[in-house]
């Protein structure tokens, strides 16, 4: 039941999973659970974990997965929370809810069963490990399935200053599935007549074209990144966190060697093309602006002309990606 104040030992002796991880999956009584405790993250200077501001399909929790040093890897105890999914296994949540009279164990909070966003299983974000280098980190997108709620403890804690970092290289976008995949369904019956959650609905029977949008915009940046690499370009990307705000912003790509932003798009869309002309005037304002900066949008085909004028009357370039390589590619040369 939401709400039920627990301990791990407890849950451990019920379902037969461990104690010590923050992702535990209990094979025979096909469950896996995860513990979140958005204080452990603070402690390294991070906030990625906790009830994230709702978007488009609803409810969102955002929880780092499992790796204290080096790279986060989707494979181990974050493979498990990836295949919940579609090994029918139910995935519970939980959150620290302080210290057991007299114990140093952590009491933990029933928060609901979740589902591992079917278009979105996670983000790729940098943070300091326990070690205090900055390594790669799976941020997972968990929605509360049909029947169940999302309260509104544990919220992300806003940004309590304005951060820049330089990143090695771009992300590397998560691979939504290839095909929908079996959500699990709210195991208490009385929670499912009395919370009919429309969000949760629409987040699982959600239609493969946004699915395939992200798989191809993906696919898109990670191509053109290997182009410049092969010519020798030096790609990165930058983390932003701005004050007082929740989440980070985290440009597609940034080319140091012609000094141009990038900003990729899976359609070609007139809205699709405003969102990026607008991403990218926000994250030019949060980096400093090096002198001579160029924007610019990456497309997997040929917009309209309208839509290139627009463009063009912006000051932001413009490259597509074609079968013959990249048109628009290389850059004009910058003005002086």
């Amino acid at each position: 039941m939401p709400g039920l104040v627990t301990t791990r030992e407890a849950i451990a002796a019920a379902y037969g999973c461990g104690t010590f991880q923050g992702i535990e999956p209990a094979d025979e009584a096909g469950m896996v659970f995860v513990y979140s405790d958005p204080s452990a993250g603070a402690e390294y200077g991070y906030t990625f974990d906790g009830r994230a501001e709702d978007d488009e399909f609803g409810p969102l929790y955002l929880y780092t997965g499992a790796g204290a040093k080096g790279d986060q890897e989707p494979s181990g105890r974050n493979s498990s929370l990836l295949t919940h999914a579609e090994k029918d296994r139910e995935l519970h949540l939980f959150v620290a809810h302080g210290k057991v009279r007299g114990s140093g164990a952590m009491q933990q909070r029933y928060v609901g069963q979740m589902v591992l966003d079917p278009v979105q299983p996670y983000e790729q974000r940098w943070a300091p490990g326990a070690d205090g280098v900055l390594r790669r980190v799976l941020v997972f997108r968990l929605r509360p399935v049909p029947g169940s709620t999302l309260d509104e403890a544990n919220p992300i804690e806003p940004a309590t200053q304005d951060t820049l970092i330089e990143l090695p290289e771009p992300p590397k976008a998560s691979q939504p599935p290839a095909k929908p995949v079996k959500v699990p369904q709210q195991t208490t019956a009385k929670d499912k007549q009395t919370e009919q959650h429309a969000t949760a609905q629409t987040t699982a029977n959600v239609t493969g074209g946004k699915r395939e949008v992200i798989r191809r915009e993906g696919q898109l940046v990670t191509a053109f990144e290997a182009h410049l690499t092969s010519l020798g370009h030096t790609v990165k990307s930058f983390q932003i966190t701005v004050k007082g705000e929740r989440g980070t912003l985290v440009p597609d790509l940034y080319d140091a060697t012609d000094n141009a932003l990038y900003e990729a798009k899976g359609k070609s869309r007139r809205e699709d093309v405003r969102m990026a002309i607008g991403q990218l005037l926000d994250y030019r304002r949060h980096i400093g602006a090096p002198p001579g900066l160029r924007l610019v949008v990456l497309l997997p085909s040929h917009p309209s002309d309208d839509v290139r004028d627009l463009l063009t009357t912006e000051g932001i370039h413009l490259v597509v990606q074609t079968e013959a390589g990249f048109d628009g590619f290389p850059l004009p040369a910058a003005s002086v």
